[in-house]
């Protein structure tokens, strides 16, 4: 059922494809009731494939697909679905003051146990800080270089919003990181200042004894846990918003904006593949792990990142893998797992270059020092959310809006969302797999433990 459903909507898009091109360069006339007939007629086939997978990252793209008819078609009607996507664009904000608050104090907290690891967490922390900063950098070259939001044209905004980007003076950008009532900052959505609450909070939980500690890591931990699942349950209406979000926007600017999604497509993957190639090869090479072996070893906990979008599914194979490598096992036990939440170095690319892109979609110029501010913020808000399903869009919302920027690009962002996230997950796996080699060298433990049978199975196999 799934595969000829696949096969009737592929051919049908390639007939609607040759009737459209011929008509449009006169090599044959359509008539217009003929060309919409067959533009429904592959929706439709779409809608069944769409039944067929029952999947929801298929149902994004359907509904992108019937928004972005519908605004061809029916612009009147898909400027009135803008309050479909504006609802779920506020189940989508009220999750990230409470998510970014439990997930980087249970993280902090829960690793107070870094003062016994010591030099290990020290040099661990201080890595991931340097890999994840370049990747912001390469993300934020890649999308100033090739531009893809320039051009968009977005939908005005209604009357009272405008989409202008705060410039506010260094002394004022300064003090604006600071909270002085967390109950405000949640309230009008400052990202930054919620982070830095949470991390001076995290800090001083962990520095308080252990039996007065443990009841609120135990509710900051069941908090996220249940933050996880309610945007779980926010993602079910996500078809229903991004359709309507597409609808509104190409009911008022036509279909143009496709030309930019992949154009943004190809300019992660080359970022990615720059950052693999002269971020983490040559670090890499000059800290002695040997690459031909690190290669083979992560190769299928990467195509298993890659074909699932899921590095938690690539977790139990990439610590066998590093293991059979030669990094003893109490070293892969720490940095791999601390790593899903400091070291995503995939993802921050990802979200630098998005950040940007909406940036230029909305035709707002920001400043070096702007784009700098935006980087750290990033930097801090894409930590401990790596369980979180859709969890970049949770922290790209609230980092855009921080700096008054609209939220129309990132729906559009949805409908190529799996191709993207597929390659940035797969890099986070990489990049959390080299961690350990690298954590391994410094501490002069590279090769010297033997590593389990099991380990040594898994790596041959």
């Amino acid at each position: 059922m799934k595969t000829k459903s696949l096969f009737a909507a592929l051919a049908l898009l390639g007939v609607v494809a040759v009737l459209s091109a011929g008509d449009r360069y006169s090599v044959f006339h359509i008539s217009v009731d003929v060309l919409f007939a067959a533009r429904w007629l592959f929706i439709a086939a779409l809608l069944v494939y769409g039944l067929a997978k029952r999947n929801l990252t298929t149902w994004i793209v359907v509904a992108m697909v019937v928004g972005g008819e519908i605004g061809h078609d029916w612009p009147g009607i898909a400027t009135n679905l803008r309050i479909v996507s504006q609802i779920f664009l506020r189940l989508i904000k009220v999750i990230i003051a409470p998510l970014l608050f439990s997930t980087l104090v249970s993280g902090i907290a829960a690793h107070s146990d870094l003062k016994k690891v010591g030099r290990m967490g020290l040099k661990a922390i201080v890595y991931f800080e340097m890999v994840t900063t370049l990747a912001l950098f390469i993300g934020l070259g890649a999308i100033n270089l090739s531009k893809a939001g320039v051009g968009v044209q977005l939908a005005p905004p209604p009357a009272g919003e405008i989409l202008q980007a705060a410039r506010p003076t260094a002394a004022e950008t300064i003090l604006h990181v600071f909270p002085e009532n967390i109950a405000k900052s949640v309230a009008e959505n400052q990202v930054l200042q919620v982070v830095v609450f949470s991390i001076i909070f995290g800090i001083a939980l962990a520095m308080v004894r252990e039996e007065k500690r443990r009841p609120m890591l135990n509710f900051t931990e069941s908090l996220a846990e249940t933050m996880f699942k309610f945007t779980n349950i926010v993602m079910l209406f996500a078809p229903f918003g991004v359709g309507a979000a597409m609808a509104y926007t190409i009911g008022h600017t036509g279909m143009s904006v496709l030309v930019n999604l992949f154009q943004l497509l190809a300019t992660l993957y080359l970022a990615l593949i720059a950052f693999l190639g002269f971020v983490l090869l040559p670090i890499a090479y000059f800290s002695g792990v040997p690459v031909k072996r690190f290669v083979k070893a992560i190769a299928e906990p990467v195509s298993i990142a890659f074909g699932t979008s899921s590095s938690e599914a690539a977790l139990p194979r990439a610590m066998e893998s590093m293991e059979a490598l030669g990094v003893p096992r109490q070293i892969v036990a720490f940095v791999i797992p601390t790593g899903y939440s400091f070291n995503l170095d995939g993802s921050t690319l990802y979200l630098s270059l998005a950040s940007m892109f909406v940036a230029q979609a909305a035709g707002i110029h920001m400043s070096i020092g702007q784009q700098v501010l935006m980087m750290l913020t990033l930097m801090l808000t894409s930590k401990g959310v790596a369980g979180v399903s859709r969890g970049a869009l949770v922290i790209l919302l609230g980092s855009v809006g921080s700096f008054g920027l609209p939220i129309e690009p990132v729906f559009i962002l949805l409908g190529i969302d799996q191709l993207m996230d597929m390659a940035r997950t797969s890099v986070n796996v990489v990049g959390n797999c080299l961690a350990t080699c690298v954590v391994a060298r410094w501490e002069g433990e590279f090769g010297k433990e033997q590593p389990s049978p099991a380990a040594q199975a898994a790596l041959a196999e």
